[in-house]
Formats: structure tokens, C-alpha cells, sequence
């Protein structure tokens, strides 16, 4: 019993620390939009898609409205946004997306995970020719059809659209455009009167490096070390 209890226990931190960072992440990003285009959801995109993220994941308004203020405030933090890229074990690629007020620490800290991890930091444009970014966006399929949904938004930058499950096994309907076509497919799914689960930016491998499951593990595990970094927002790799 007092195994289960402890399995238990761990599972439930590991839950928290996974949300407290998705948290942190769009507490981030809130900020960034603001800053860029103002506080209005109304005229800002960004703003709209990462207030529909953050009450996806059950963010609590009031750390949102925090945000929203720090963004406004004059002492607020100017964050900064890059991405880093490089190789982990076993020719793996890995694009590490990071929103910093100190680049500086950042990187040293971002070279450090690489270099501790059996990996290589490399230069602007070694890693991302092997991504591309695109918009992807993921919706309960409750009462929705695949084959309308794609001819109602083929016209709108659809790309892609599949079926798959969120990390707890639900299942999700997932819709990709190119990163250029993500406003005009967000505002179609608007207009349908459709909320997704999620929206995001996300770096998809155009091929996958075949890995072991003792080299999948130790990848993870350099993945693990770039995303407890408070600096780090999302890891993206072509291990398949």
C-alpha cells in the first residue's frame, strides 16, 4: 500500500511541476503579446489564442490578470525571445525554444544542458532546416465530422488534419497549416463558432532520426534537463 501510495504521490508532483511550467510558459507569452500589441483580444491574435491556451491547461484568471498588468507596468521585464539550436546523442535534432530577460545566462545555461546531456549547441540555421513551423491546433471531435471540418477549412489554409490523443488518452482532432496561414485558419475556426483545446506554434521534423529505446531514453533525458530551465519553453526533436 505504501508503494502505490508513494507511485501515486510522484505522479501527482510530477503533474503540478508539468503544469506550474506550462504556467510560467504562457505567463510569459501573455506578457510578450501585450507588449507587442496591446492588452485588447480583440486586435491581438496572439493574446486571443494564448487566453484560450491558458484556459485549456485551467490557468487561474487571476495569475492571467497578473500578467496582463506586469506587461503594462513600466518596470516589467522585457522578455526576449529565441531559439536555440543543436544535436542531442545519436543524431537527434533539437530546436529549444526560450523567452529570457538575460541572454547571456541563457545561453551559458542552455550550452551547459547540451554539453552535460552528451550533446552539441549549434549555430543559427544547423538544426531548423530539418523542421518546418506550423500552426497546430487540436479540438474535441464530440459532435464534430473530419470530412466537413477539412472541406469547410481547405480554403482557409488547412494543411493537414488527423486524429490523436492529449497526453492524458483523450481523444483530439489535430488541424496543421503553414505558419503563415495560422491567422486565417484561427479565424475560420472562429467564425464556426469552434474553440480548440489548444493552439500553438509548433517546429514539426520533415524526417525522423530511428532511435533504440536506450538512446530514445537518453535524449529524453537531455530534453528532461533543457525543460526543467526556468529560460526554456518548449524543447521540439526529429527522434522517431
Amino acid at each position: 500500500m505504501g508503494r502505490i501510495f508513494e507511485v501515486r504521490k510522484a505522479t501527482m508532483f510530477a503533474r503540478w511541476d508539468r503544469m506550474a511550467k506550462q504556467f510560467t510558459r504562457l505567463g510569459k507569452e501573455i506578457v510578450i503579446a501585450v507588449k507587442a500589441n496591446g492588452p485588447d483580444v480583440a486586435t491581438n491574435p496572439a493574446l486571443r489564442r494564448h487566453f484560450q491556451n491558458a484556459k485549456s491547461i485551467g490557468m487561474p484568471k487571476d495569475r492571467v490578470e497578473a500578467a496582463i498588468k506586469r506587461a503594462m507596468g513600466k518596470d516589467t521585464s522585457n522578455y526576449e525571445e529565441i531559439l536555440y539550436e543543436g544535436y542531442a546523442p545519436h543524431g537527434v535534432a533539437l530546436l529549444v525554444e526560450t523567452a529570457t530577460d538575460n541572454h547571456v545566462r541563457t545561453v551559458a545555461n542552455v550550452k551547459s544542458h547540451f554539453n552535460k546531456g552528451h550533446g552539441t549547441l549549434g549555430n543559427s540555421g544547423s538544426v531548423s532546416f530539418q523542421f518546418k513551423k506550423m500552426g497546430v491546433f487540436k479540438l474535441k471531435p464530440e459532435g464534430l465530422s473530419i470530412d466537413d471540418l477539412e472541406l469547410d477549412l481547405i480554403d482557409h489554409g488547412l494543411d493537414e488534419l488527423g486524429e490523436s490523443n492529449d497526453d492524458q488518452g483523450n481523444p483530439v482532432i489535430v488541424l496543421r497549416c503553414a505558419f503563415a496561414d495560422f491567422g486565417n485558419l484561427q479565424k475560420a475556426l472562429e467564425d464556426q463558432g469552434l474553440s480548440p483545446i489548444s493552439s500553438e506554434l509548433e517546429w514539426i521534423p520533415t524526417t525522423t532520426v530511428p532511435v533504440s529505446d536506450t538512446e530514445a531514453e537518453e535524449v529524453s533525458k537531455l530534453i528532461e534537463r533543457l525543460e526543467q530551465d526556468e529560460d526554456v519553453n518548449r524543447v521540439f526533436h526529429n527522434m522517431g
